[in-house]
């Protein structure tokens, strides 16, 4: 999850006993040193309502499998489901987790998320159509998807229909809070979680998201972006059209979307593990006298919309309000913050980096704009469902980078049985542990190597692997009693 409705998962870790375990994995295929670790499609059928006794309609839900390194006897080893969140599936990443499959001997799966990619149950996207959109309902699609997939292997396998393999579930951003829920809700189903920059926190007015930008940012180059958020405000009032043209931007006639587009354009940087693209050339414009929304405008578009590939549509309220648009997933994720979880990334009062135009009423006029009367995030309900960062469940590990604004939507504080890590580096953003640096673009096995402070990723990585193979270990058994 980038900010909401776009963009939208680590390399030496210590040795684990998989001889000891029967767990020898399968040397690497040839095609594992690419993006992906495989993009061949499978299917299953999921139900559309999960909570109607009476809707028998499904939809195809598309899913990825990786089998090559699963070990044990017979297949016993671990299954590894890594969860899709709110963009489109195309494979299952070759990164950080590929690495720890191998020294467990896991297969890796990882279905899409409903309505996402090619596992929508509707062709048209118009919101009477959404009511189906939500996490509760991809909870339930997991579970489906968790038994089919050990019917499969028990089949592969030519076992009995009661052997259970030990699974873990694994998520980064918005899938890393769906890893912790699916642990909360269906603990007999998985061993354990890594809720990786896991946002279990629905936020109404998420203020402390534009303070980690500034803390992250510094003080030099904290103040070259208010000081240009200032200057854009201004140019507005007297030119808006040639002020969104100098961006790139002059098909978003709405100024609020426009603002929020330049917000999201600096706070991506820092999310993603890439705050001197930003900071070096607002800074030195600033230390050379040269102009700063002319220089903001260059990064904008050579770094955030060229080389890291954002659409300025998906920040137009009209496009997002199409219910048959190319970019599904702009719509989906925004109904998803528009009906359940919020996180609005509202200026603070004080002190801010985004324009004080990027409010709540910028937010719920949104809201209402694309999906119509009635479409409100109840977070008290969110948070009263899931419970919070209070959240009562076991054997989750929580991590988050220090510099990502999103952490403060995740589960910072170490509790019984649910630990949880911050990676501090200079560029240690949104799933650092499994993306290693910088988070955007995409690294391979989530090398750490280009992270200030590596030793701070490998060592939350052993903590990791030392969760996982203690967890693992407490639930193995040959079969399920349910």
């Amino acid at each position: 999850m980038g900010s909401p409705a776009r963009l939208a998962a680590a390399a030496a870790v210590l040795h684990l006993l998989l001889l000891a375990r029967g767990a020898e994995p399968r040397r690497a295929p040839p095609h594992a040193a690419g993006r992906y670790l495989t993009t061949e499609e499978r299917w299953m059928d999921q139900r559309v309502d999960h909570f109607s006794p009476t809707d028998h309609r499904q939809f195809k839900q598309r899913y990825y499998e990786f089998p090559d390194y699963h070990g044990g006897s017979g297949g016993g080893g671990p299954v590894f489901l890594r969860l899709c969140g709110e963009e489109s599936c195309n494979g299952i990443p070759n990164d950080y987790l590929a690495v720890l499959a191998k020294k467990f001997g896991a297969a890796v799966v990882t279905p899409e998320h409903r309505y996402y990619g090619k596992s929508s149950p509707f062709e048209s996207l118009a919101t009477e159509n959404l009511r189906f959109l939500s996490s509760k309902q991809a909870l339930f699609d997991l579970a489906a998807f968790r038994q089919h997939y050990q019917g499969t292997l028990n089949a592969r396998y030519n076992r009995s229909s009661g052997f259970d393999n030990p699974w873990f579930v694994f998520g980064v951003s918005y899938s890393g809070a769906l890893s912790a829920w699916f642990r909360l809700k269906f603990p007999h189903l998985t061993c354990g979680s890594l809720a990786s920059s896991g946002v279990v926190l629905a936020v109404y007015n998420f203020t402390d998201f534009d303070k980690q930008v500034g803390e992250s940012a510094g003080p030099e180059c904290k103040a070259a972006l208010q000081e240009t958020t200032r200057l854009v405000d201004e140019q507005l009032r007297v030119d808006s059209y040639s002020v969104k043209a100098l961006f790139g931007a002059e098909t978003l006639k709405n100024d609020g979307d426009f603002l929020f587009f330049l917000a999201d354009a600096a706070a991506i940087a820092f999310q993603y593990g890439n705050p001197e693209a930003v900071c070096s050339p607002l800074t030195n414009a600033k230390k050379s006298g040269r102009n700063l929304v002319e220089t903001y405008a260059q990064y904008v578009q050579d770094v955030f919309v060229k080389k890291w590939g954002t659409t300025v549509s998906s920040y137009d309220q009209e496009y997002l309000k199409k219910t048959t648009p190319e970019d599904t997933s702009s719509r989906l994720w925004w109904f998803q913050v528009c009906s359940e979880v919020a996180y609005f990334q509202v200026a603070p009062k004080n002190d801010s980096i985004r324009s004080s135009k990027v409010d709540t009423r910028y937010h719920l006029d949104l809201c209402r704009n694309v999906f119509g009367e009635g479409v409100y995030p109840d977070v008290y309900m969110t948070n009263l469902y899931y419970g919070g960062t209070r959240i009562a469940a076991s054997k989750i590990v929580f991590t988050n980078g220090s510099q990502d604004p999103w952490r403060h939507a995740s589960k910072q504080n170490s509790s019984e049985d649910m630990p949880s890590y911050i990676i501090k580096c200079g560029n240690c953003g949104h799933g650092t542990d499994l993306r290693g640096c910088p988070q955007l673009p995409f690294v391979i096995e989530g090398n750490p190597s280009n992270c200030s402070s590596p030793e701070a990723v490998i060592t939350v990585r052993k903590q990791i692997t030392s969760h996982i193979d203690l967890w693992l270990s407490q639930c193995q058994g040959p079969a399920r009693s349910w």
